[in-house]
């Protein structure tokens, strides 16, 4: 088959092969001459199990079609901003786990090492003599990273499942989070306060309505760019690729999505003074969504790591170092975690001891699975993800409005999960490209 490598063939052009066809759900494989073509075919491959995003897109508007009947407050400025910063550390997280699941393995410890290194983070930034901030975030990235890679480690050198060595750490995690407390704020009463003004601002802050706007015009540029610069490369060289009208498509609807987002933050939501802008916080979400996604669809790692978790053994018989991404993946699982331990702080201006990272892993995995992730491993997007946590923070927030308590969201949250689940095994029974 063609690719674009103009490289002499090797056991590193093997693994490209091997890991190419093993991502059939990244490969752009559909051929159309037109946008009335194009969905012909796209529909097909629906009804044959490779249904995308499309669910996840689905069950979001049913969820926030039914609490804005419920509630006509949900869909205001001033609630749908707050959805933003309070998904935020929902989307970071289930995006961490991606890299895991993707593999056909899982993490169930980043709970606890985020929130390690977000104290640690915030113990540097106490007065009267704080730490750089830049090496703060460096800080809390790096201990959820390393927590998570020697996991990763452990599991590929002694051959253990990942569930029971990530449960112990887990644990590990819980006991290691508390000692920190002990020694590094033995007089705080178990909470740590947030003082830099730099990373509050990340939940608490909002761009200016003009900074908005610059933010969402580069974001769809560039964007459009891309998808314009890969589908016509593809098609010059030969290669299966949508349509131009389809191509154009997206950017529109990228473009709309971005134009409603902005005019939804830059409305005024303050009651005894004026409120404006999006927070930051979905500046960081989109570009940690850019880098992931680039990375998986456009790096040989990427295709690696599809190319393993779709079948592991074809992998290493065409050259892949197994343990060598397997590590590298769990690494960034940590690393991504890393940076929903500082959303999270940002959040609630601090970080405490009693935090149940259990829990919060819990929901990290049922935002990657709720937005397509495959648990068998082999398929899934980080946009899935995004759109995983959406529909956990949408549920949450809703239910909160509705006056229904934890117990509610919990059993709401389960009944999607078990939704995804379904979906994604009747999928892989249809699909032809189940091995």
């Amino acid at each position: 088959m063609s690719t674009e490598v103009h490289e002499p063939p090797s056991e590193a052009a093997d693994a490209d092969v091997a890991a190419f066809e093993a991502t059939g759900a990244t490969a752009p494989d559909v051929i159309a001459d037109s946008l009335g073509e194009y969905a012909k075919i796209w529909w097909t491959r629906v009804r044959g199990g490779e249904s995308g995003a499309l669910p996840v897109v689905i069950g979001l508007v049913v969820i926030v079609v039914y609490f804005q009947s419920r509630n006509s407050q949900f869909l205001s400025a001033g609630n749908l901003v707050n959805l933003m910063t309070q998904a935020g550390w929902l989307v970071a997280l289930g995006m961490a786990e991606v890299f895991v699941l993707l593999l056909g393995e899982i993490d169930l410890s980043i709970g606890y090492s985020s929130f390690m290194g977000a104290t640690v983070a915030l113990w540097m930034e106490q007065p009267p003599h704080p730490a750089p901030v830049w090496l703060a975030v460096v800080t809390c990235l790096a201990i959820p990273a390393a927590f998570s890679a020697i996991q990763g480690a452990i599991v590929c050198w002694l051959k253990l499942p990942s569930f029971v060595v990530t449960l112990a750490g887990l644990l590990a995690g819980e006991g290691l989070l508390l000692y920190l407390f002990n020694v590094l704020s033995p007089k705080t009463g178990g909470t740590i306060r947030l003082y830099s003004n730099v990373l509050r601002d990340i939940e608490a802050g909002q761009m200016t309505p003009a900074v908005g706007w610059i933010v969402m015009v580069v974001a769809v540029v560039l964007c459009g760019a891309f998808f314009v610069a890969r589908d016509t490369r593809r098609r010059t060289s030969g290669l299966a690729a949508p349509p131009m009208s389809v191509t154009a498509l997206k950017v529109v609807v990228m473009a709309v999505a971005g134009v409603v987002l902005v005019l939804i933050g830059n409305s005024n939501r303050g009651e005894l003074a004026p409120l404006r802008g999006l927070p930051w916080v979905v500046v960081v979400i989109l570009v940690l969504l850019a880098a992931w996604s680039l990375l998986l669809s456009r790096t040989k790692f990427g295709r690696y790591m599809y190319a393993i978790g779709g079948n592991p053994e074809a992998a290493r018989r065409a050259g892949i170092n197994l343990t060598r991404i397997r590590v590298a993946a769990f690494g960034l699982c940590g690393l991504t975690a890393g940076v929903m331990g500082i959303i999270f702080a940002s959040n609630v201006a601090s970080v405490s001891n009693d935090v149940d990272g259990g829990q919060y892993v819990l929901f990290a995995v049922a935002a990657a699975v709720i937005g397509g992730t495959s648990l068998f491993g082999g398929r899934g997007k980080m946009l899935g993800a995004v759109l995983g946590g959406l529909i956990v923070a949408v549920i949450y927030n809703g239910l909160g409005l509705l006056g229904f308590g934890a117990p509610a969201q919990d059993i709401w949250t389960a009944a999607v999960l078990l939704a995804a689940v379904i979906v994604d095994s009747v999928a892989r029974r249809r699909s032809p490209n189940t091995r």
